[in-house]
């Protein structure tokens, strides 16, 4: 009988440390699960059936000229879309390194102030306006129609219109061809921001608040009363993804839109994908890499731009 009970509370005991063992297991596994359901999870910026989609203030026309765009984004993500269009270029980069926007198209110089400034986002798409062309546009510099400045090295002394500190074709490549030309752009002109491009073009064309200036191709063609001086082709915009979504999204989304036309757009019923607005600022994306936007880095090095950040 003694043995007997010996054996039982043997058993018992294994039979308990058996239990023990498997509720660790049990534990580990649910930690381990849950640990993966949170990495396919992802992070989104607000939740996850939204997209923040993060944009520069270019001009006044901006979110118009992007909507078709926004559209087509939630169509292939099945998500919906907030568009969030920042105060200033500055708003955008601060947003990016704070995880607050999910998708975002930067200029090439917010998008490498903001790799600088920690900011965990991968450029994958730059806008092509038309076609046949390399992903980019021009930095023109402009001065009113009837002025007698002709050359570059005319705006030493004159007050000139920029559009921002982080802007690339409103600072950054005008600040590189003011240097080439033996300017200093931050003490030999008197500089006004004017925070949009489409404004920097006003202005210049107004000819008293700004007797010269720089403003993208797009926004000076827009704009009566001015003369082009000079151009400077720029690296076109990237568009960046948040390295902290999911991965299944984002493969969607390089998929669906890295090689995207316009006519793919269309034909995909997004309303004003055929608008006359839409069909001035995108003709389709094409594929780019941090790699790209060295050229940047480069600038960076020769103006020693503040904003550059390093």
């Amino acid at each position: 009988m003694k043995v007997s009970t010996r054996v039982a509370l043997g058993v018992a005991a294994v039979a308990v440390l058996l239990a023990g063992t498997t509720a660790c297991s049990s534990d580990d596994d649910t930690t381990s699960t849950a640990a993966g359901a949170s990495a396919a999870a992802g992070k989104f910026a607000k939740d996850s059936g939204t997209l923040v989609f993060g944009v520069v203030p270019d001009t006044a026309s901006t979110q118009q000229n992007y909507k078709p765009l926004e559209d087509y984004i939630a169509k292939i993500s099945g998500l919906k879309v907030e568009y969030r269009e920042s105060s200033d270029y500055a708003a955008l980069i601060e947003a990016a390194v704070s995880g607050k926007v999910d998708i975002a198209s930067f200029s090439g110089f917010t998008y490498v102030t903001a790799k600088n400034n920690g900011a965990k986002i991968t450029p994958f798409a730059s806008i092509i306006t038309k076609k046949g062309q390399e992903p980019g546009y021009y930095s023109e510099a402009i001065a009113p129609e009837g002025s007698s400045i002709s050359k570059i090295e005319d705006f030493k002394g004159k007050k000139v219109c920029f559009v921002s500190q982080t802007s690339t074709s409103g600072y950054l490549y005008p600040s590189y061809n003011l240097l080439k030309a033996g300017i200093d752009p931050t003490k030999d002109v008197t500089p006004v921001f004017a925070g949009k491009h489409d404004a920097s073009a006003l202005k210049v064309s107004q000819g008293s608040e700004c007797e010269a200036g720089f403003a993208e191709d797009v926004a000076v063609e827009a704009q009566k009363g001015l003369k082009v001086i000079n151009k400077t082709f720029v690296i076109g915009a990237p568009m960046t993804l948040a390295d902290g979504l999911p991965a299944d999204l984002k493969t969607k989304l390089v998929s669906g839109l890295q090689n995207v036309t316009i006519d793919q757009i269309q034909a995909a019923g997004v309303a004003g994908a055929d608008s006359d607005a839409f069909k001035k600022t995108f003709y389709a994306l094409a594929p780019v890499d941090d790699a790209k936007y060295d050229i940047i880095r480069d600038l960076c090095k020769q103006t020693k731009a503040a904003a550059c950040g390093n």
